[in-house]
């Protein structure tokens, strides 16, 4: 099977099981659950498009099947087999000295997880990914230039994925669609679409296919699934691909690099895990650690809640997961052939309707490290690890403190330190009032600190230097004026400024 720049929407699958399959697969043969996913397989009209849909039901099944199961004995993670990796189980990306070679670069393929709608933005449909970035480019169109800067520099043809959720894969194509001209191969491929189910019944919440309040993407952990059953695996291993470069498409600083691809194959290593230092905003994230002598990811919610604050602690736990993942093709499709591959899941409970609570099950791409053999442990620096979460991080990749060469994006040459840090309140919480209290992005390459709380809005031309804290009380509104220049500055109520 050719790789293909653009598939249908509905990728192909196999071994679509029987209805009896389908029925078994959850915790009792004929429970009310399975009786109402079967109700919900024969509301899709299409024939073709009613097996695959079978197919992810019965996934869907089994995922909630070993939930249920999980839920009814003792967390399984025991703390006390719990260490943070020794220092010869992390290598510092410094002591990588050889890059990788043609030869190598052409057994690699990128792959990007774009199942993100922005909600924790405030966006309300759409790919956060097809966000401005910098200069007009979106995180999608970033991306691209990256890509076709490699290929283009090594005379290699590293090809681009993008796995989509149902929610985000028609925009996508919408951008991509511009490079099509270009010599780069883009694939785009959806990842499951499981329903929400209730808290206490654990019925599905759908009652048709196109109820899309209800559906979800389970997580950037099925992408091994996604990749083997939209036929994307096979395609990669027949081309001669055999290592995949995975990261989160809004983390601009994850680009591919030679050394880290080289020392992956020098190590003969199946899974390679970028991790970073932690600072005080990073206490919320995964981190890798030796469980028992196995490297394994560890995420916050598996934690029993005494030790949550150790685990958070940058003193116990000093780096955290990137979610960027150099990852063996071979072994994907070995481990998947095997039936192995069963990651943690993590439940995550939502509103629904009349404020009833439902639930969406979810797992991790990085919790797989476990199956594969001789995992390696990368610390990189914090330029391989820039995602945009929220709107101060928005208002930081957008100012002056950072360029753009090939798509990536490098720290200014005249900025002295490391990136300043940012704090932008509630009002500023969503991408359109943030987009409403900036006329344009303040020149910041001199700024170390800004904290804005109220209601705030700057004009144009705004240059910021130093420490600059902007506080409006309640019932007040502060704007800074057009060309205004701030250098370690306290402003507050009738814009009334003191030196810091």
């Amino acid at each position: 099977m050719h790789l293909f720049k653009y598939p249908r929407r509905r990728f192909r699958r196999r071994r679509v099981p029987s209805s009896a399959s389908l029925r078994n697969s959850a915790s009792l043969p004929l429970s009310p659950t399975a009786i109402e996913i079967k109700k919900l397989i024969n509301t899709e009209a299409d024939g073709s498009a009613r097996k695959a849909f079978e197919n992810e039901m019965n996934s869907f099944l089994k995922l909630l099947s070993r939930y249920l199961e999980q839920k009814s004995r003792p967390p399984s993670l025991d703390w006390s087999t719990i260490k943070a990796l020794a220092p010869d189980q992390v290598i510092p990306y410094e002591e990588l000295t050889e890059s990788a070679s043609i030869d190598s670069l052409k057994k690699l393929a990128i792959l990007k997880l774009n199942g993100g709608l922005g909600t924790t933005m405030g966006m309300q449909g759409g790919t956060k990914a097809a966000l401005e970035v910098h200069n007009g480019l979106t995180f999608l169109d970033m991306t691209m230039q990256q890509v076709l800067h490699v290929n283009s520099t090594h005379n290699v043809d590293v090809p681009l994925l993008f796995m989509t959720s149902f929610s985000t894969y028609d925009e996508t194509l919408r951008i991509t669609r511009k490079y099509a001209n270009q010599p780069i191969k883009v694939t785009l491929f959806n990842q499951s679409r499981y329903p929400q189910v209730a808290e206490n019944t654990y019925l599905p919440c759908p009652k048709n296919t196109n109820e899309g309040k209800t559906w979800y993407p389970p997580g950037h952990g099925d992408l091994y699934t996604a990749l083997d059953r939209s036929g994307v695996l096979d395609a990669l291993l027949s081309q001669g691909k055999e290592y995949v470069f995975v990261s989160n498409s809004d983390n601009l600083g994850a680009t591919v690099d030679e050394k880290i691809l080289q020392h992956m194959i020098t190590c003969k290593s199946d899974f390679l895990i970028e991790v970073t230092n932690k600072t005080n905003k990073d206490d919320t994230g995964g981190s890798v650690v030796d469980y028992d002598g196995v490297v394994r990811l560890v995420e916050l919610e598996q934690v029993p809640p005494e030790h949550v604050q150790d685990f958070m602690s940058a003193k116990h736990f000093k780096s955290f997961n990137t979610n960027s993942m150099w990852i063996s093709l071979k072994a994907i499709k070995r481990i998947i052939g095997k039936g192995e591959l069963e990651l943690e899941i993590f439940e995550k409970r939502v509103s629904g309707e009349n404020e009833r609570a439902y639930i969406q099950l979810e797992t991790a791409a990085a919790s797989a490290v476990k199956y594969f053999e001789k995992p390696k442990v990368i610390n990189v620096s914090r330029s391989r690890f820039l995602p945009v979460k929220t709107c101060s991080d928005l208002l930081l990749i957008r100012s002056d403190v950072y360029q753009i060469q090939n798509g990536c994006l490098v720290l200014n040459d005249n900025r002295l330190f490391q990136s300043p840090t940012i704090k932008l309140s509630d009002q500023f919480r969503s991408v359109d009032q943030f987009q409403r209290r900036f006329k344009t992005v303040p020149s910041m390459v001199d700024l170390d600190l800004l904290t804005v709380t109220g209601d705030v809005h700057f004009g144009r031309n705004v240059t910021l230097r130093g420490i600059i804290i902007v506080a409006a009380e309640e019932g007040r509104r502060i704007d800074i004026p057009d060309g205004c220049i701030l250098e370690n500055r306290l402003v507050t109520g009738n814009l009334n400024m003191i030196e810091l």
